[in-house]
């Protein structure tokens, strides 16, 4: 009897293990990590984001399921959310100081280790389309500003006027700010760390996006679009376009991070996934929460997507919440809001 319980328990185990490995996850996307609280969230604003992550999720996989490349799956996962008002990246970009809208966004993919970027951008429609178009036709990893402006208009991609990323609920959240600070300079040091803070951060959530995906090929690509920082100053730029900051991809693991920008610079953070897998022998979910959590002892705040090749996810983040989704091969959906 004991032999035959073993037996059917070791049938059960390998079934389930198939089923698992058969069933992988082959996209992941964040669409920021904050203080996202369930109760100061209204129904219909939080259908309102599951629904739109649903969307983002369901285009890329339509990539990977006729048998595109991952990075056409980032893209088209990303498009969805930048061309949304309700994330920082594309048509709900935060305001800067100056009341403008400036965005960032890198592509990477793994196993050919190719890499586009651009940042300070303020009239291409979709700058992970840019960033696409950095990595694959020219000669350079990142291009910024007015450069990166008319490398993607030659390109052919869309173009808009300032004004189309204006949103009035992004407007409002500038005039919040600078009301409250009228009167202060820029550097306010917390009284425990002695930690800078730029521009007199108050973001309750950053609502940077991101997206990683696996294809039927095994290869992994990863991609992070923004609007960076409501109030943010003197051309600031965040981890988001800083290939092994905010983005990564090798053979191995994809990563796309969301957070207090500064802190993921300084921890190299998407490339440290890498490198603890790499050197220490970590899985992928133990060297990303292993990062999240230096992050949070140099005193930041913010998440990550983590993809491996075995369609293994994860997403840590020291956060109240992340908006936060995945798509199995079979076309699974899950997503997740708080903590």
């Amino acid at each position: 009897m004991k032999k035959i319980i073993g037996l059917i328990l070791s049938i059960l185990t390998i079934s389930i293990d198939a089923q698992t490995k058969e069933d992988k996850i082959v996209l992941v996307i964040h669409g920021g990590a904050g203080t996202i609280l369930k109760k100061n969230m209204t129904l219909e604003k939080e259908k309102a984001y599951r629904d739109a992550l649903t969307v983002s999720l369901t285009k890329g996989y339509e990539v990977i399921q006729r048998g595109g490349e991952s990075e056409n799956a980032v893209i088209e996962a990303i498009k969805v959310m930048e061309d949304s008002p309700l994330f920082n990246a594309g048509k709900g970009a935060v305001f800067t100081h100056e009341g403008k809208n400036e965005l960032d966004a890198s592509l990477m993919i793994g196993h050919t280790m190719q890499a586009g970027a651009v940042a300070g951008v303020t009239t291409i429609k979709n700058p992970i389309l840019a960033a696409n178009a950095v990595l694959h036709n020219s000669a350079h990893v990142m291009m910024i500003g007015k450069g990166a402006e008319e490398f993607a208009e030659k390109q052919g991609l869309e173009i808009v006027a300032p004004s189309y990323f204006k949103t009035e609920e992004r407007w409002k959240s500038l005039q919040k700010v600078l009301e409250k600070d009228k009167e202060k300079t820029e550097l306010d040091h917390d009284t425990k760390t002695q930690a800078y803070v730029p521009f007199n951060f108050v973001d309750e959530k950053f609502g940077t996006v991101g997206a990683v995906a696996l294809d039927h090929q095994g290869h992994i690509s990863a991609g992070t679009s923004t609007g960076g920082m409501t109030n943010k100053r003197f051309g600031r730029v965040g981890d988001s376009p800083i290939i092994g900051a905010g983005t990564y991809a090798n053979k191995e693991v994809g990563v796309s991070s969301t957070g207090w920008g500064e802190y993921f610079i300084k921890a190299v953070a998407a490339y440290d996934v890498a490198a603890l897998m790499n050197y220490k022998n970590l899985s992928s979910k133990q060297a990303g929460e292993e990062v999240i959590k230096k992050i949070g002892q140099l005193g930041g705040d913010g998440g990550m997507i983590v993809l491996d090749k075995n369609g293994q996810a994860s997403f840590p983040f020291n956060t109240a919440g992340m908006y936060r989704g995945s798509i199995t091969q079979s076309g699974k959906i899950t997503i997740e809001i708080y903590q």
